[in-house]
């Protein structure tokens, strides 16, 4: 193994790199990461040939695994034919998975524009509503997360995203339908109360309500059933659009192919990203023929869409569809969220809550002291990471841990996980002092 790994500098130096390099902002998981240097499906391989099963998937990118040969054979395929040209010039592969995704979107929605990643997706359906009501402000869920421009960001519930000093002013929060401790019905019927108020003040300046389905970062959190219809009632009736935010939940994460078809809702736009590519760099916003004609001044993005990643996103469209993805979360998440179930009932002065749909499950950890879950949740991840799992967290307090694998992931290797991570937390009882 030595031989093969002379050429790796190994965390020590990477992580020195950073140091000179990067920007102080640039952080990374466990005291003793490993460097990276492989992957292939739902494991991922160290300098030092360690194998380890992926739960986090890059946070929910590589739905399709990591190298996939039926992906990366259609990109480098690609590669060795058309790189790049910008959209005025006329190529096939981005009409073709404009056409494919049509297909595939809820409701009227069919025209696609597209761009690089998540942020590009949301500040261009934010710019299109503006375009298409003539109105400016916004509305967002508290503890959301939407991206890192100035629009997207400021329209971020979560204050550690937050980090301009000058966000727009003209966006007005309301609470989102959960709150440790409350019924889940009355979370949602104060989160609408705030939303009538908003909407009553302000609802002939508002553009559009930004919303994640389900909460990724803000801690995986699924609204009560009837929550978004109501929403999305109220808002039509004050001539307010809706964006769903897909960036994470999209393309089979959650037992469906967008998150939003839980709750049978259609949004008027929709942003994607992350698995549509699997890796490679793609984004993009959807809407219906009658708000696309709005977003009619010269518009172009000089990378979005471009024959590679539109290659690649036809290629993972296919191995979805061709792999039953979208069941197999369904399936899977069913498993994995009983087995993690079944852990919070042997370990419930720990594990406060268990939530999510398909393969994006949230387990919050000491919700009724965060700080230590989240001191808990760090300990989980390294000493998981030492048995060869890479589990993600997230939260408003980072007390959560995230399981969000590549949908290829199999029942072995849930199980497997799940073996491994009873016995991490039978060593990490909290002491009575740390409950209270």
């Amino acid at each position: 193994m030595k031989s093969m790994t002379e050429h790796y500098i190994g965390p020590e130096g990477i992580k020195a790199k950073r140091a000179s390099y990067f920007y102080p902002c640039t952080q990374h998981f466990y005291q003793n990461p490993p460097q990276i240097v492989k992957g292939s499906m739902q494991y991922l391989y160290d300098e030092q040939g360690k194998e380890y099963t992926d739960f986090f998937a890059g946070v929910s990118v590589v739905a399709c695994g990591h190298c996939n040969p039926a992906i990366t054979g259609a990109t480098i395929s690609q590669l060795g034919k058309l790189q790049h040209t910008t959209a005025i010039y006329l190529t096939q592969p981005v009409v073709d998975l404009a056409e494919r995704l049509a297909e595939l979107l809820p409701g009227a929605l069919r025209r696609t524009f597209f761009v690089n990643s998540g942020t590009e997706a949301n500040e261009g359906a934010l710019l299109l509503a503006r375009m298409h009501t003539g109105r400016k402000g916004f509305i967002a869920l508290e503890q959301g997360l939407h991206g890192r421009s100035n629009l997207t960001m400021s329209v971020t519930g979560l204050s550690m995203w937050r980090t301009d000093p000058f966000l727009e002013e003209e966006v007005y929060f309301i609470p989102r339908p959960f709150r440790t401790g409350v019924a889940p019905e009355e979370a949602a019927q104060d989160s609408l109360k705030a939303l009538d108020k908003v909407l009553e003040e302000q609802g002939h300046t508002i553009a559009a309500l930004i919303i994640e389905p389900i909460q990724g970062n803000g801690g995986i959190i699924v609204p009560p059933d009837g929550y978004l219809q109501e929403v999305k009632t109220r808002l039509e009736a004050y001539g307010v659009l809706m964006i769903a935010d897909e960036i994470q939940t999209g393309f089979g994460r959650t037992g469906r192919m967008f998150a939003i078809e839980h709750f049978d809702v259609v949004p008027d736009i929709i942003s994607m990203a992350k698995a549509l590519g699997n890796g490679v760099p793609i984004g993009a916003f959807a809407t219906t023929n009658h708000i696309a004609a709005s977003l009619n001044r010269p518009s172009a993005s000089t990378f979005g869409g471009n024959p590679v990643s539109s290659v690649t996103g036809m290629a993972v469209l296919a191995y979805i569809r061709e792999g039953r993805l979208v069941e197999r979360s369904d399936e899977l998440g069913h498993i994995l969220k009983q087995g993690l179930e079944q852990l919070m009932n042997r370990y419930g002065t720990m594990i406060s809550e268990v939530r999510g749909k398909g393969l994006m499950i949230g387990v919050e950890l000491m919700a009724s002291n965060p700080d230590v879950g989240a001191i808990l949740v760090d300990r989980v991840l390294e000493e998981m990471k030492e048995q060869g799992f890479l589990i993600g967290k997230n939260g408003v307090h980072r007390n959560v841990l995230a399981f969000q694998p590549p949908l290829v992931i199999e029942d072995r290797d849930i199980q497997e996980m799940l073996k491994e991570l009873e016995v991490v937390l039978a060593g990490l009882e909290p002491s009575e002092e740390e409950v209270q």
